[in-house]
């Protein structure tokens, strides 16, 4: 992550959810962004495979309705931030089988932006008093993801 990103994160999580995120977070934040891209696109190859398609597609993502919502209030939210061009380049998976088609890797980065914003709320449901998250709270929002994703 650029040095000139951060403080859009920060403001980004200070905005989101009011919580002050450090360094420390921004590596934890990268790796569950990496987790997450990874785990959705692992089930957006197998609806591909199953289609007999060699390409994955926006439709083979696994977007739940509470996903989804959280897609369009970040899109509402980016219009002050501007933190998309950041997950632009922030957003990066292994290889896989089948590869995402370009309409596909467009629409990773809201995707993430969707998943950030879930990520900063829930944050704030499971410790409403939290202001700086620190790793005991990451490990107690992360395998919640888990059980979704």
């Amino acid at each position: 992550m650029t040095v000139m990103s951060v403080p859009r994160f920060e403001r980004f999580f200070r905005v989101a959810a009011g919580l002050d995120v450090d360094k420390n977070d921004l590596k934890r934040y990268s790796d569950f962004v990496d987790a997450k891209v990874y785990d959705l696109l692992l089930i957006a190859e197998a609806v591909a495979k199953a289609n007999n398609r060699d390409v994955i597609v926006p439709w083979d993502l696994p977007i739940t309705k509470g996903l989804q919502e959280n897609i369009h209030r970040f899109r509402d939210l980016d219009h002050e931030i501007e933190l998309k061009p950041i997950l632009d380049q922030l957003v990066r998976h292994p290889p896989l089988d089948r590869a995402p088609d370009d309409a596909t890797e467009a629409r990773l980065p809201e995707i993430v932006g969707g998943l950030s914003l879930a990520l900063a709320k829930a944050f704030k449901i499971i410790y409403p008093d939290l202001k700086n998250p620190q790793t005991k709270h990451w490990e107690t929002v992360w395998p919640l993801f888990n059980l979704l994703l």
